[in-house]
């Protein structure tokens, strides 16, 4: 497993702050549809906005194997017990890497597949 890119050089401004925040939030509610949007909209006129893009991009990504993984072992009961820990997860490192990107650090999931590089 490769380590993830060093996040972009620079102060990232208060728009780019709030758009990769709204992609963090959204990334909640809507999973990877929303994050995917915003990061296609505006990944070319932000180097924070298209690296954290990326970064939520990837964990949904995860999250969403992970949840197809768990669907497919509800069969042997392990799947009731993994699904809750998957959802809690996906929500606790989506709040914790919105209130990140709000003060304009660029965050990391502890784990995610890198997919889109």
């Amino acid at each position: 497993m490769t380590a993830p890119p060093p996040p972009p050089a620079g102060v990232p401004t208060k728009e780019e702050t709030s758009m990769a925040m709204l992609m963090y939030i959204l990334a909640i509610v809507t999973g990877w549809v929303g994050p995917l949007i915003i990061w296609l909209i505006k990944k070319d006129t932000s180097p924070f906005i298209n690296d954290q893009g990326k970064e939520v991009l990837n964990f949904q990504i995860t999250i969403f194997l992970a949840m197809i993984v768990c669907g497919a072992l509800t069969f042997v009961i392990i799947g009731c017990v993994l699904l809750p820990i998957v959802i809690l997860c996906s929500l606790i490192f989506s709040i914790i890497g919105a209130i990140a990107v709000s003060k304009g650090q660029a965050y990391r999931f502890p784990f995610a597949i890198r997919l889109i590089k």
